[in-house]
C-alpha cells in the first residue's frame, strides 16, 4: 500500500514533523530557482501574448479547473479568442505539448481533465503537455490572435506570463512545503509573485452543482446517494454533494486521476442508490458502459468570481495591457 501523503498532510502530525528538514531543503532549492529569474542569471521567454495562468500552491484539491474553465468564458465574453493549455497529467500526452484534435478526447491519451475540459468547451483549441513554452508557441503558431490559458503552470518560471490568478486555500491549516506538506513553494513568496490571489479583492462567489443522467439528460437525485471520485481531496466532493442537501450512504474514493480500471470498482456500493460521480471521473467511466442495477449520474460543478464585473474590467485592463 503506498503512502497516503493527504492524510499526512491534513493531520499534520508526527509524520509531518518528522518531514520537516526535507521540506526545508525543498523549500531552499526552490527560493534558489526562483531567484535564478527573480535577479535574472535566466529570463523567462515570451514565444506569444497575452499569457494567462490560473494556478495553486498546493498539489492538487483546490479547484483551479473549474476556475480556469470559468476564466476562459470571461475572455470570451470580452471578444478574444481563447486557447487552454493543460499539463495531461498521467497520460502519454503529458510529456512535451501538443495540440489535441477536435471532437472527444480519449482520457488514457490526453489525461481526464483534458478530456473534461473538451466536454465542457467543445469549441476552445487545447494544447496538452507539461512544456509549456513549448505549448506557447504552438499557440503562436496556430492561434497567433488568441489569449493563452493556462490550467496550472504557476510555477512553470521559464515562460513568461501577462496574468497570474492564484487560488489560495484558506483552510489549509498545513503551511509546510513538501513532503512534509502540501505546498508546491512557500506560500508567502508564492502569493507575493501573483498578480491575484482569490480570495482577496475577488472571491468565488456563486456556486452552482447540477447533475445529469449518463445520456446527458437532466436528473434529479433526493435522499441518500453513493459518491464516487478519483481525486487528490475527495472529502470536498462529498462536502460538496452533502452542502447541497444530499446523504453520501456509501462512498468510494480512488487516487487523483485513477485510470478507474478497476474490476470492483463498484463494489461495497449500494445498487439500490444513484452512483454519483464528477465530471473529470465520468469521461472514464462512461466507455465502461457500467449496465443495471447501476445509475450513473454526473455532478457538474461551475463557480463564479464575483463581483463579476468588477473582475471582468480587471482582467479587461490587463490583457489590454499586455497587448499594448
Amino acid at each position: 500500500m503506498g503512502i497516503n501523503w493527504q492524510k499526512i498532510w491534513d493531520d499534520r502530525g508526527t509524520e509531518a514533523w518528522l518531514l520537516l528538514p526535507l521540506a526545508l531543503v525543498y523549500a531552499c532549492g526552490w527560493l534558489i530557482y526562483e531567484a535564478v529569474y527573480k535577479f535574472g542569471i535566466k529570463k523567462p521567454v515570451r514565444p506569444h501574448a497575452p499569457v494567462v495562468c490560473i494556478g495553486n500552491l498546493i498539489v492538487g484539491g483546490s479547484g483551479k479547473t473549474p476556475l480556469a474553465i470559468h476564466v476562459a468564458g470571461v475572455i470570451r465574453k470580452l471578444g478574444r479568442d481563447v486557447v487552454m493549455s493543460v499539463n495531461g497529467y498521467g497520460s502519454p500526452r503529458s510529456a512535451g505539448a501538443t495540440s489535441a484534435p477536435t471532437g472527444e478526447l480519449e482520457p488514457s491519451e490526453w489525461g481526464d481533465e483534458a478530456a473534461m475540459i473538451r466536454n465542457k468547451l467543445p469549441d476552445v483549441p487545447l494544447i496538452v503537455g507539461q512544456d509549456r513554452v513549448r505549448a506557447a508557441q504552438i499557440c503562436r503558431d496556430l492561434y497567433p490572435d488568441a489569449t493563452l490559458l493556462l490550467d496550472d503552470g504557476f510555477q512553470h518560471l521559464p515562460l513568461a506570463k501577462d496574468v497570474t490568478i492564484v487560488l489560495d486555500v484558506p483552510e489549509y491549516h498545513n503551511r509546510f512545503c513538501l513532503p512534509s506538506g502540501p505546498y508546491r513553494e512557500p506560500r508567502a513568496t508564492g502569493l507575493m509573485r501573483a498578480d491575484l490571489t482569490i480570495p482577496g479583492k475577488f472571491t468565488i462567489g456563486m456556486e452552482s452543482l447540477t447533475f445529469y443522467e449518463s445520456d446527458g439528460s437532466p436528473a434529479e437525485i433526493f435522499g441518500p446517494i453513493n459518491a464516487l471520485c478519483a481525486l487528490a481531496r475527495p472529502s470536498r466532493f462529498v462536502d460538496t454533494l452533502e452542502h447541497h442537501g444530499n446523504t453520501v450512504e456509501e462512498y468510494k474514493f480512488f487516487p487523483d486521476h485513477d485510470r478507474l480500471k478497476s474490476r470492483k470498482l463498484l463494489q461495497d456500493l449500494n445498487p439500490m442508490l444513484p452512483v454519483v460521480v464528477t465530471e473529470k471521473d465520468w469521461v472514464k467511466l462512461k466507455s465502461r458502459k457500467i449496465g443495471e442495477p447501476w445509475r450513473i449520474v454526473i455532478a457538474s460543478y461551475e463557480v463564479q468570481i464575483e463581483p463579476a464585473e468588477e473582475f471582468r474590467d480587471w482582467l479587461k485592463k490587463r490583457l489590454n495591457e499586455a497587448t499594448d
